[in-house]
């Protein structure tokens, strides 16, 4: 397929739009705020510098166009009708709000080839998610059709994109570290049997690529986070420069790399260099990421597949130690009423008005006849009393 004939549709600008334009696809950003989207309208290029170890590298992100959903939806529909691809990185509590115009994309979609979905969340089942949410807005595709029309394929994306400067315009910092992995099978019987991206590990099985970000990246980070704000650090490399709390961070992930060398047959060794590469990535003084932000969202962060809560059962569950993993979740439990984040002030409510139990259901989602639920409900109860 020529260049110019491949388009997507990116419902964020960080991280999958530069893989697609270094992929020669014309990239399509569609968003519902005014002020970036005229920006981009008006900007004919804008830049990206990676950040690493060694220092940092920029290059330009260009042949884009950009459309406000809010005020031309009939337009969206249209680019997405005609796309090759469309991505998000929008966060879980926004996917419901995107799987309408995807679903009259897709209802109106006439292209041979069908559409490839590829949600890029910090979540397991992120596009699955997105999905549930499209087919209950579709109208004029059966169930039977949507294969024809649009493949869904979950992804696993493992890049840190630390807080930006408020005066950087369209020009966006991130690490230059990155894994994105995409689930291959969906794709199967099209043309070239998945999408042209370059970058992309396309992958048969991504549960293991999956479990081993959430449970590594994402927990170790959130960790750092918590603990941090508890400790009344800065950023995370403050928090990681806290010997006590890198100890605290390394003991979570001894945990969680327990569960994914047990589960998924990675070797012992691989998950090892893995784990240092991570603790060397979230220490990097150069991705200067404040506390409070990563640690943004504690409800979701507490959920039941989510970073400490699905790893920390699955342990339960073999009779493992999660004694770790349970400190992280008290931290999480204290991330109150911070400022900019309205979880957090939900998260205040719920313990306020809810007794232990109660709380501990609501948060965590853990039944109540599960092995880990006694111990988290004993923290939650800590919590509430202090």
């Amino acid at each position: 397929m020529d260049a110019k004939q491949r388009n997507s549709i990116e419902l964020t600008r960080v991280l999958p739009a530069e893989f697609l334009h270094n992929s020669g696809y014309e990239v399509v950003f569609v968003d519902v705020m005014d002020k970036l989207i005229e920006q981009l309208q008006n900007t004919p290029k804008y830049t990206v510098t990676e950040i690493g170890a060694e220092g940092e590298h920029s290059f330009t992100i260009d042949n884009y166009r950009a459309i406000n959903s809010k005020t031309h939806l009939k337009d969206v529909v249209s680019e997405i009708a005609s796309a090759d691809v469309v991505t998000c990185a929008v966060g879980p509590n926004i996917l419901k709000f995107i799987a309408d115009p995807i679903a009259q994309g897709i209802d109106a979609r006439s292209k041979s080839e069908p559409l490839a979905v590829i949600a890029c969340e910090n979540m397991i089942g992120g596009t699955d998610k997105l999905k549930e949410f499209i087919v209950t807005k579709l109208s004029s595709t059966s169930t039977d059709e949507l294969p024809k029309k649009a493949r869904f394929a979950n992804s696993a994306i493992d890049r840190i994109v630390p807080g930006q400067d408020p005066n950087a315009g369209l020009n966006v910092k991130i690490e230059k570290f990155y894994e994105w992995c995409v689930d291959s099978t969906p794709f199967k019987g099209m043309q070239g049997d998945h999408p042209d991206i370059k970058g992309v590990h396309f992958v048969d099985d991504l549960v293991p690529y999956i479990e081993r970000k959430l449970f590594t990246v994402n927990t170790s980070h959130a960790t750092a986070a918590y603990y941090g704000h508890n400790r009344h650090k800065r950023t995370i490399h403050d928090a990681m420069a806290d010997d006590d709390i890198v100890k605290i961070v390394r003991e979570a992930l001894a945990e969680t790399s327990s569960l994914i060398v047990g589960k998924h047959g990675i070797h012992e060794a691989e998950q090892k260099e893995y784990v240092e590469k991570i603790i060397k990535r979230i220490s990097n003084p150069h991705l200067e990421d404040v506390v409070e932000r990563v640690g943004r969202a504690p409800i979701r962060k507490l959920g039941r597949k989510e970073r400490f809560i699905g790893p920390a059962a699955e342990l339960a569950e073999k009779g493992e130690k999660v004694d770790a993993l349970l400190g992280a979740v008290e931290m999480a439990l204290r991330f109150q009423n911070v400022e900019g984040d309205e979880e957090s002030a939900e998260l205040a409510k719920i313990l306020k008005d809810q007794d232990a139990k109660q709380a501990t259901k609501t948060l965590t989602g853990l039944d109540e006849g599960h092995k880990l639920f006694d111990r988290v409900q004993q923290i939650v109860a800590k919590v509430q009393k202090s």
